[in-house]
Order: C-alpha cells, then structure tokens, then sequence
C-alpha cells in the first residue's frame, strides 16, 4: 500500500499545530488578570511617560498557556532524544542534580549577603576545586568563567599577563599557535587579545604536524592552544613533546578543554604540561548546556599561572571562608560576583555520585560509543582518520561517499530532522570537507544507537539511490529555510503588517 499524505482541514498535523504569533493574537480587552483602577496621581516622570501603546498583546490566560505549551512541543532537547552534536557533549542531565540545586540554601540565595550567612555555599564551592584539581592535577581554579569560550579568554588573560610581568611585550611574545584541529573560538580568543594568531596544519593522522609546529617555535611565541582530544576526533599523542619545546622556547600551553569528557578519571592535563585549561561544566560533568542560560567554563591554572588567577578567590581565615577581592598579581576580575551557582551544585553533585570510579567510566564508555558508531557506519559514510586508530569521544565522518549522488552534508542534516533526530555538527572541523561530526557521549544506550545508525545507513541509501533530500525537512513544523537570508538579514523583532520597518534587519 503506498502511503499518501493527506493534508488536514486545519493545515495541523498531529501535535504540530500551526498557529499566529503571540503579537498576532492579540485580543484587546482581554486579560488573564483584573487590575484595580489606579488613582489618578501627579506625572513625575518629567517629561519621559510613553506616549503610545506598550506593544504587548491583550489575551486571556489559557490562549498564552496554550501558546508557549505547544511553542515547548516543536522543542528538540536531551529529554527527547539522542543529541549528536559533536564537541558540543550534550548528554543526560540527572534529575538527582536538578532536586539537589533547587535546594533553597542554594537556590534562594543572594549574592550580595553577608559572607557570614553563605558559607555553606562558599564551602560547596571550595569542594568542587578540590575535586577539579584532583582530576586535572593542577593547583589552582578559578570558577568565574561563565562558559567556554569566556574559560579560553580567562585563560589567556592570564597569559598575558604572565607575559607583561616578566616584561616581555614585544612583538616576539605576540605570537599564539593554533592548530587547525583546534575550537574555532581558540584563534578568536587569541585576537580579541591583541595576540598574532599563527596556524599549525594537521598532518595525515589529525594531528598536529609536529615539523611544523618546531619550525615556528623560532623567534619566540607567546603560547599554544591546543584542544585534546581534538576536534579530529583523536588524541594528540605527541601533547607531552608539544608541551616541553613551548615551555623551552619561554611560552605558555593553553588547552581546551572542552573534550575532556573523553579522559576524565584516565589523564591529568598537569601531568602533560598544560598551564591553562578550562572546563566546560556542561559538557564533562552534565549541567544543562544550549538555549543561552547559565553556564560555567571553570579554569585550572599551573603553577606557573596560579598567581594570576582573577579574583576573586576563596580564602580561609579564623575557620571562616571569604572572598579575596584584591590581589596584586591577579589579572583582575571576569565577572560580576563569582560564578554560577547553580552549575557549581549540579557538577558537585554529578562529581560525588561518580567517584573516581565511576568518573573513569564515564570517559571510557563515551570512547566506546564513538567508536561503535564508526564501525556500525563504515561503508555508508567515509571516516577521514579511521586509518589513525581508535577514535576518542567523537565518530568523524565525510562526504566523500556522497558526492556522486548529488546530496549534500546539509541535505543529509535536513533529513534527519524528518527521522527525528537533532542533525549532528555539521562542515566543522573545517580541514575535513563535508565534516559530519557525531559525538554519542556515554549516557546513550546500545539500543539508541543503534536507531541511530539504522537511520543514517538508510539515508546514505537513499542519497546513493538518487532520492531528492534538498528539499528536507517535510515533517517539521518548518520547512527548510534561507539560511544564508536569515543570517544576513534577520527579522527580529515583529511589527504590525504594513509597517515600513518590518522588513529591516535587527528592528
């Protein structure tokens, strides 16, 4: 029997209800809530009360109950399903971190109270840098950073600083080396801090090409950033040997740390020479990640960086913990106050569940994930570095077996919008052409995966039997868009119809 898509009365499908914006549902008069009428009073404002409409719309409590449930329904989380984004780690987060951050001597806290009055949370957060620098090996953390890529700018501040104190700010120690494997927001961080970013190439295994990396060590350098794994999908073995000629042509080892996922509880980045890494608590110890909320990017810092740590710090002083708010060589402070705290308690709680134990699982059942996926897809999709050995926590794919079918990385994405399933990190590492990037993480089953590469090995079929996917996806709520119109020019903010400024970007 041929199956054919009938189109409903109401152009809903299922679940999937079409609906106006909230802006278009306005309905005047109508409310969720009476308001009192207000005395008429003396204009104070001198001159700034709002001469027309707020612009909000007027609806009653069910339509706006209605409109952001079924807004939740087109969502796409890690409750709902596999989430492959490679290097991004999106993994389970445990409901026991959730009950035990919404504790009210965690949850209900300020940030401006007494000292006095907050010392268990101080505590907690002393806790949690003792465990991160057991299992990274190094002395000293700063948990100011709010996320990754603010981690690599803490990180590299400190190098600067570093640098300026021994007097050396010459252009000779301006100089970062990047790796092309490494984060892209590795050589943005560099710039955006006055350094000269200097590309390292990769050789045929993924990792650093090491002659060349030698070869610009001459005349000096600042630092290197070098992400391990990297987003090849590899270990750069080669990372204690790295360490050693920066540290002897007078520069700093950054790392990023954002696959640490992939060897926590089996390798202590202070062992390999590292003096800066951050950690994104998201992705190693599972606090929610995505949708733009609270994060945390934790640094750990080596002996030769620790005094240049921002502020502040945790100190203790007659049995009482404190905040250092001054310190003369420390780079200064990242942010306001010190930290997330809620990410401080959900990762503290993930960490003591764990153990060390467990934690040395974690690492060793997402290598295994990767790794089953890149045996469970050979033959329907290329892998780049399958000849370089084992893969660490990410399964990296190509093009290459696509290109004569017409169907693209992006039309293969779009598809799998349609089997439902989040498309992977797509086009990124840039040096792998069509890169299709796939990390599983640990908290996948076998079973999830294998749907997974069910769906994938049939889409390759598909692609290599001359099916149209450039028009995918056809069963979302939206079909595929502009993207390059939407990047270029984007609406984002709504106006009534016919108004002149509808159609400007950004108004």
């Amino acid at each position: 029997m041929t199956d054919v898509f009938h189109d409903t009365i109401s152009g809903d499908r299922g679940l999937h209800i079409e609906e106006p914006l909230i802006f278009e549902q306005d309905s005047p008069g109508a409310l969720g809530v009476d308001w009192p009428q207000v005395e008429a009073r003396p204009d104070r404002l001198g001159g700034l009360a709002r001469e027309g409409a707020i612009g909000l719309p007027s609806l009653a409590e069910p339509t706006v109950v209605r409109h952001y449930t079924r807004l939740s329904q087109k969502n796409y989380g890690i409750d709902t399903g596999l989430f492959p984004l490679g290097s991004c780690t999106m993994k389970h987060n445990p409901r026991l971190n959730e009950r035990l951050a919404r504790l009210p001597g965690f949850a209900d806290i300020h940030p401006l109270q007494p000292e006095s009055s907050v010392q268990g949370a101080l505590r907690l957060c002393r806790e949690l840098q003792r465990w991160l620098m057991a299992l990274t090996g190094m002395p000293c953390v700063a948990l100011t950073p709010g996320a990754g890529a603010h981690g690599e700018l803490c990180g590299m501040m400190a190098i600067r600083t570093a640098l300026d104190a021994r007097g050396e700010e010459s252009a000779a120690r301006r100089r970062v080396l990047v790796p092309d494997s490494a984060h892209g927001t590795n050589p943005a961080t560099a710039a955006a801090l006055g350094f000269q970013v200097v590309s390292i190439p990769e050789d045929a295994r993924g990792r650093v090409d090491l002659a060349r990396f030698e070869a610009l060590l001459e005349g000096g350098i600042a630092a290197v950033m070098l992400t391990n794994p990297n987003t090849c999908g590899v270990f750069e073995n080669d990372i204690r040997r790295i360490a050693d000629a920066v540290h002897e042509a007078g520069g700093y080892f950054y790392c990023d740390g954002a696959n640490f996922n992939a060897i926590v509880g089996r390798v202590r980045p202070g062992d390999l020479g590292i003096d800066a890494m951050h950690i994104n608590l998201h992705k190693t110890f599972s606090t929610p990640h995505g949708g733009g909320g609270p994060g945390a990017g934790p640094v750990v810092f080596s002996e030769a960086l620790a005094a240049y740590a921002p502020v502040p710090r945790i100190v203790e002083e007659d049995g009482l913990l404190r905040l250092e708010e001054i310190n003369g060589a420390a780079l200064g402070r990242m942010k306001a106050f010190h930290g997330q705290m809620g990410m401080f308690v959900r990762a503290l709680a993930y960490l003591m569940s764990h153990g060390s134990d467990g934690l040395r699982q974690v690492s060793g059942d997402a290598v295994l994930n990767a790794n089953y996926l890149l045996r469970r897809l050979e033959g329907a999709f290329s892998a780049p570095f399958a000849h370089a050995g084992p893969a660490m926590h990410e399964a990296l794919f190509d093009d290459r077996l696509l290109r004569d079918s017409g169907v693209t990385t992006l039309d293969i994405a779009k598809a799998m919008i349609d089997e439902g399933l989040h498309p992977m990190t797509v086009y990124f590492p840039l040096v792998v052409h069509g890169a299709m990037l796939v990390e599983p993480t640990e908290t996948e089953t076998r079973a999830s995966l294998d749907r997974f590469t069910a769906i994938m090995r049939g889409l390759a079929k598909r692609a290599k039997a001359g099916a149209a996917l450039s028009e995918a996806p056809h069963h979302a709520p939206r079909r595929r868009l502009d993207e390059t119109r939407a990047a270029r020019r984007p609406v984002l903010r709504w106006q009534p119809p016919g108004d002149a400024k509808r159609d400007v970007p950004g108004v």
